[in-house]
C-alpha cells in the first residue's frame, strides 16, 4: 500500500483520511491542515517524510514564472528542503496542465465564451500561464496584484504590465516571511476593498482560489463565470447562492472525496515511483487518457448557463426620432424647422454613445445574452449625404466602445449596414466580429409573409407543396431582396423579380434557375411596368429607395399581402390607407425569449425587436462570434441557418404589424372581408365587359404553358418570362423588364390596415411555413 500525506496551510476542519485505488495501486491518503501555521507545517513535513511515499503541500505560496523570469518563494522552498529524500510537490506542474486543458475544453464545448471577455485575476503572478492562454481570446485582462499585495489602488491591464510588476515586486514580497497581505483577509483600507469589489463586479470572468472568492457576495458574483479549483458539492452550493452561472474547476476529482491537485500529483509520483523532476508531460498525458478524465465545467444552478454578450448599432430613422432623445426633446418643442434641420446635421457628428443595456434574454437551453445598444447620430438623410468613410469612422468608434464593454459580436442596424460595402470594410477594421443582420431580415420577411397569407386565407397552402399563387420581389438585386427571391423560388409557382439593375437581374435569374430549376420567373425593371402586378398574391418590397415611390398600390390585387422589408419603409402610411383591402405588413420584428429589460426602440413590447438585432442576439446565444452576414450578396444557406438557430433559441414571429401597429385577428378578418367584396365587384365589372381578371381571384383565360410568355403588355414596355424547365425565355417585342425568384424561410409578419398597438399576447408563434 502506498501512503500519501498532504500538509496544507488551509483550515484544519477540512482534514480527511481515505483509502482508494489509483493507477493500479492502493493508496492511504491523509490531509492535515495547519490553519496558516508555517512552523507547524514544517514540523509535520519532518514528522512524515520517512513514513510516506510522497508528500503534498497545499495552499502554500507556489514558485511562479512570469514572462521569462522564474521567482522562488523562500518559505515554500524551506518546506520542500525539509522533506529530505522523500518526493514532495505543490502540484504546480499538474495545475498548469489542468488549467489550460479545462480552459480550452470550455472554449470548445461552450462556443468561444471567453472571446473578448473581461477577465479579472485576483493574482496574476500565480496564474501567468492561464493568463497567457486567455490572452489568445481577449485583450480585456485585469490583474489585481498591486491592490491585493500592497494595498495600492491600481489595477494592471496587460501581460506586459504584469511582467514589469512581478520583476519589481518580488524582491519586496520575498522578505515578507509568508504573511498574507490580501485585503479581503487583512484589515486594509476601505478604499482598497472598494477597488477590488468594483473590479469583481465589472468583470465577466473571475480567476481566484476558492478561499478568496468567499469574501465576495451575490452583488459582486451574480452572473459571473468563475475559474477556481477544488470545488466540492458544498462549495458549489455556496457559489449557486451567490448567483455564479458557470464554474471551471481546474482540478481533477477521481475520488469520492474532494482533494487538491497537490494530493493527485503526490499520488502520481508515488504510483510511477519516479522523482518529480523525471515525470514528463507524456506521463501526464498517458494518465489523463487511461483514466478518461473530463474537465469539470459546472453549472451551480440547473437550467441556467453562462451569459454571452453582444452590441448593436442603432441610429435615428428620421428627424422625428431625434425628438425622443432627452437633450433634444425640449428643444424640438420650441424650435422652428430650420433650427431642427441644423440640429439634424449637427447630431450626425456626435460621437457614439450607449443608449441602453439589454438584459433578460434567455434561450430554452439555458444560455443567456446581454448587450448594449450604441447610437450613432446620423439620420438616413445625413448618412447618405456623407462619404462612406464618414460613417465607417463612427461605426469603428462604436466597435471600440463595444470591445471595452466586453461585447463578443456587434450588429449593424438600419442604414449603417447599407453604407459603402455593407459592412465588409467595417468588419476588416473592427476589433470584434460584425454582422449586418440581413440574413435574418430576409428570413423574417418570408416568415412574416407566409404567416400573413395563412391567416388571411385567400391563397391555398398545402404542406409539402408550392404555394398556388404568384409572388413578386421588388428590389430583387439587393442583399435582402435577392435572398428573399432565392427562398421564394423554392415555394412559389411563379415569381416576378423587379429591379432597375438589368445586368444584376439577369445574373440573379441564372443563379436561381440553377438552384430551383422548376420555378417560373418573370423579370421586370419596375413594379409598375410589370403588367401582372394586379395578379400578385404576395409582394415583398426590399429597396433602398428611402422614400421614393416603388409601386402603385392602387394596381395591387385585393387581398394581396405586401411585406415591406425596407427601412425606411417603401410604402407610406398614406399609401397604405388607400387600400384597406390589402394587408401591408412590416417585416423584421422578432419576439425574443425571456423577460427583456431595455429602453424603447419603437415597440410597446420590450421583447419585440427588428430581425437584424435578433440575428446578432441569436449568434451571441449560439456562441457564433464570427463575421456572419456581410456585403450585398446574401448566402441563402445562412438565411436558412439563422432561421433554424432562431427557433432553437426560442425566437418567435412577433404579431403581424404594419405602419399603425399590430394587426388583431379582427383586423385581418376585416381585410379579408373587404378583399372578397372588392373581388366580387371586379368580377361583376369584368363579366359585364366580357373580360376575366385574376384580380377577382379567378384564373385568366388562356393560361400560359411552359416556354410561353404569360406577361401582359404594359404601358412601360414588356416583361420577360423564363421557362425554367427548358431554360428559355419568351417575350413580346418592346422594352424588357425582368423578374427573379427564390425560396423563403419563415419569419414574423407585419401590419395591415387599421392595426392596434403591440401586445405580446397577439404574437404568432408558428414554426412551420
Amino acid at each position: 500500500m502506498k501512503r500519501v500525506v498532504s500538509i496544507s496551510l488551509g483550515p484544519g476542519d477540512l482534514d480527511v483520511s481515505f483509502r482508494n485505488r489509483f493507477l493500479g495501486e492502493t493508496f492511504a491518503v491523509t490531509r492535515i491542515g495547519t490553519d496558516k501555521d508555517q512552523d507547524r507545517a514544517a514540523t509535520l513535513v519532518q514528522e512524515h517524510r520517512d513514513r510516506v511515499d510522497a508528500l503534498g503541500l497545499g495552499m502554500v505560496r507556489e514558485h511562479y514564472t512570469v514572462g521569462t523570469d522564474r521567482f522562488i518563494q523562500p518559505a515554500t522552498r524551506k518546506l520542500e528542503a525539509l522533506a529530505g529524500q522523500t518526493s514532495i510537490t505543490t502540484g504546480a506542474r499538474l495545475r498548469e496542465i489542468v488549467q489550460e486543458w479545462t480552459l480550452r475544453s470550455a472554449m470548445l464545448e461552450l462556443g468561444n465564451i471567453f472571446n473578448n471577455a473581461k477577465v479579472l485575476f485576483l493574482s496574476g503572478t500565480l496564474n501567468y500561464r492561464l493568463a497567457s492562454v486567455l490572452a489568445e481570446y481577449t485583450d480585456n485582462l485585469t490583474f489585481a496584484d498591486p491592490v491585493a499585495q500592497f494595498g495600492l489602488p491600481n489595477l494592471l491591464h496587460s501581460l506586459r504590465a504584469l511582467e514589469r510588476y512581478a520583476s519589481g515586486s518580488h524582491p519586496i514580497l520575498r522578505l515578507d516571511g509568508g504573511k498574507d497581505r490580501i485585503p479581503s483577509v487583512a484589515p486594509f483600507t476601505f478604499f482598497n476593498h472598494l477597488v477590488l469589489r468594483r473590479a469583481v463586479r465589472d468583470a465577466h470572468v473571475v480567476v481566484a482560489p476558492y478561499e478568496q472568492l468567499q469574501h465576495y457576495g451575490k452583488r459582486e458574483l451574480e452572473g459571473k463565470t468563475v475559474i477556481t479549483s477544488t470545488v466540492s458539492d458544498e462549495r458549489l452550493a455556496e457559489l449557486r447562492d451567490k448567483g455564479v452561472r458557470l464554474v471551471l474547476d481546474c482540478s481533477i476529482q477521481p475520488f469520492k472525496h474532494t482533494v487538491g491537485l497537490n494530493v493527485i500529483d503526490a499520488m502520481i509520483i508515488a504510483a510511477l515511483d519516479k522523482p518529480a523532476t523525471e515525470i514528463s508531460h507524456d506521463d501526464y498525458l498517458e494518465i489523463f487518457t487511461d483514466l478518461e478524465l473530463k474537465p469539470r465545467l459546472l453549472y451551480p444552478t440547473p437550467g441556467r448557463k453562462h451569459i454571452n454578450r453582444f452590441a448593436f448599432v442603432i441610429h435615428p430613422l428620421s428627424q422625428q426620432y431625434l425628438k425622443h432623445l432627452k437633450p433634444l426633446e425640449m428643444l424640438s418643442r420650441v424650435s422652428p424647422q430650420p433650427v431642427m434641420d441644423l440640429v439634424e446635421k449637427a447630431v450626425a457628428y456626435t460621437p457614439p454613445f450607449v443608449y441602453s443595456k439589454v438584459e433578460g434574454i434567455r434561450s430554452p437551453d439555458g444560455v443567456e445574452a446581454e448587450g448594449w445598444l450604441i447610437i450613432v447620430g446620423g439620420t438616413p438623410k445625413e448618412i447618405m449625404s456623407h462619404t462612406p468613410e464618414f460613417t465607417y469612422r463612427r461605426l469603428l468608434a462604436a466597435a471600440d466602445i463595444a470591445k471595452d464593454l466586453g461585447a463578443q459580436i456587434m450588429g449593424l442596424g438600419a442604414f449603417t449596414k447599407v453604407v459603402g460595402d455593407a459592412g465588409v470594410t467595417v468588419a476588416k477594421r473592427a476589433p470584434l466580429p460584425i454582422t449586418t443582420g440581413n440574413s435574418y431580415s430576409a428570413s423574417g420577411a418570408l416568415w412574416a409573409a407566409h404567416d400573413a397569407v395563412q391567416r388571411l386565407g385567400l391563397v391555398k397552402l398545402e404542406k409539402g407543396k408550392k404555394v398556388q399563387g404568384k409572388a413578386m420581389v421588388v428590389g430583387a438585386t439587393g442583399a435582402i431582396g435577392a435572398a428573399c427571391a432565392r427562398l421564394l423560388a423554392r415555394t412559389a409557382e411563379e415569381l416576378h423579380l423587379v429591379s432597375p439593375e438589368a445586368a444584376k437581374l439577369l445574373i440573379l435569374e441564372k443563379s436561381i434557375l440553377r438552384e430551383s430549376p422548376g420555378v417560373k420567373l418573370v423579370l421586370s425593371s419596375y413594379a409598375d411596368s410589370d403588367a401582372s402586378i394586379g395578379d400578385m398574391d404576395m409582394i415583398v418590397t426590399a429597396t433602398s429607395g428611402a422614400g421614393k415611390k416603388i409601386l402603385d398600390i392602387m394596381q395591387v390585387k385585393p387581398g394581396c399581402v405586401i411585406t415591406d422589408v425596407a427601412r425606411p419603409l417603401d410604402l407610406s402610411p398614406e399609401d397604405v390607407a388607400k387600400r384597406p383591402d390589402v394587408l401591408v405588413i412590416e417585416s423584421g420584428e422578432i419576439a425574443l425569449p425571456g423577460d427583456i429589460n431595455m429602453k424603447s426602440i419603437g415597440f410597446d413590447d420590450r421583447n419585440v425587436v427588428y430581425a437584424c438585432l435578433a440575428e446578432t442576439i441569436v449568434l451571441a446565444l449560439e456562441g457564433r462570434f464570427e463575421n456572419f452576414t456581410l456585403g450585398r450578396n446574401l448566402e441563402w444557406e445562412k438565411v436558412h441557418e439563422i432561421y433554424k438557430l432562431g427557433l432553437k433559441h426560442g425566437m418567435q414571429l412577433a404579431a403581424i404589424s404594419g405602419v399603425n401597429g399590430v394587426y388583431s385577428d379582427a383586423d385581418i378578418a376585416a381585410v379579408r372581408k373587404r378583399a372578397l367584396t372588392a373581388r366580387k365587384q371586379i368580377a361583376s365589372t369584368d363579366k359585364a365587359s366580357g373580360k376575366t381578371s385574376s384580380r377577382s381571384g379567378k384564373s385568366r383565360k388562356g393560361k400560359s404553358q411552359p416556354g410561353k410568355s404569360a406577361a401582359r403588355r404594359s404601358p412601360a414596355g414588356k416583361s420577360r418570362t423564363t421557362d425554367s424547365k427548358r431554360g428559355k425565355s419568351a417575350g413580346r417585342k418592346g422594352g424588357a423588364s425582368q423578374s427573379s425568384t427564390r425560396s423563403s424561410s419563415q419569419r414574423k409578419s407585419g401590419t395591415g390596415a387599421s392595426p392596434k398597438k403591440a401586445s405580446r399576447g397577439s404574437r404568432s408563434g408558428g414554426k412551420t411555413r
